[in-house]
């Protein structure tokens, strides 16, 4: 017979088991250092301080800091849709994959300067979408080489236009230096003669937060309409 214990005494509480570690787990986890404290945060020591663990053990699954990094990267791109080509309208499904990539970057802290310093990641998420931009381009009537050409030369543009927004949309761009330098340039431009000048001179208007999605959306569109004119050369 079983005999309960006494009221006055307390029952020792059994602690919840961890989860087992896997790279899977080590990468969720530093993304959420990531949106909690930033890139600069996101170490081995400190990923595996949040696992209850030691550094040592994250090791068995990824090999440093830069691994780790791309491996982030990796998962955020994994939720970036990849159409099917549809040669009516391979154009708008380019521009949308860019469009999505982008936006998947800019809503995680840090991951646009993860990609920007990542010169060719190739982590199956990368290769994935890759290959979707290589087959739209395909679809569009481009040989290999131009698609080749064509999806390199996109990417590094979202990567760039990524980077800017994030550091816009994170606070990592520092808006009273902003402002200040600025303002410095525009006095610097105003004390320029007009007659050497007369177009650069008249640009500040057209880069401001407000202008940012149009130049966007004419970049993509001055994209499309070059690589359209050379499908048709082929």
């Amino acid at each position: 017979m079983t005999v309960p214990p006494p009221p006055w005494r307390r029952t020792p509480r059994r602690r919840a088991a961890k989860p087992a570690l896997s790279q899977e787990l080590v990468v969720k986890t530093a993304l959420e250092v990531l949106a909690k404290e930033g890139l600069d945060a996101v170490t081995m020591r400190r990923v595996a301080q949040e696992l209850e663990t030691g550094p040592a053990s994250l090791y068995a699954h990824v090999s440093n800091k830069d691994e780790l990094a791309e491996l982030m990267l990796d998962a955020v791109l994994a939720d970036v849709p990849r159409p099917e080509p549809d040669p009516a309208r391979w154009d708008e499904q380019v521009k949308e994959l860019v469009r999505a990539q982008i936006r998947a970057m800019v809503a995680h802290r840090g991951i646009a300067r993860v990609a920007w310093h990542i010169a060719v990641p190739v982590n199956p998420s990368s290769l994935h979408l890759g290959e979707a931009m290589l087959a739209l381009l395909r679809a569009g009537g481009l040989d290999l080489k131009q698609a080749t050409f064509a999806g390199d030369a996109l990417a590094l543009y979202a990567k760039a236009y990524a980077y800017e927004a994030s550091g816009w949309t994170w606070g990592e761009i520092d808006e009273t230096d902003v402002t200040e330098r600025g303002e410095q340039m525009m006095a610097y431009m105003r004390s320029l003669p007009a007659e050497s000048f007369p177009n650069m001179l008249r640009i500040g208007e057209f880069f401001s937060a407000e202008t940012a999605a149009e130049r966007l959306e004419f970049a993509l569109d001055m994209y499309l309409a070059g690589l359209k004119a050379i499908a048709a050369r082929n």
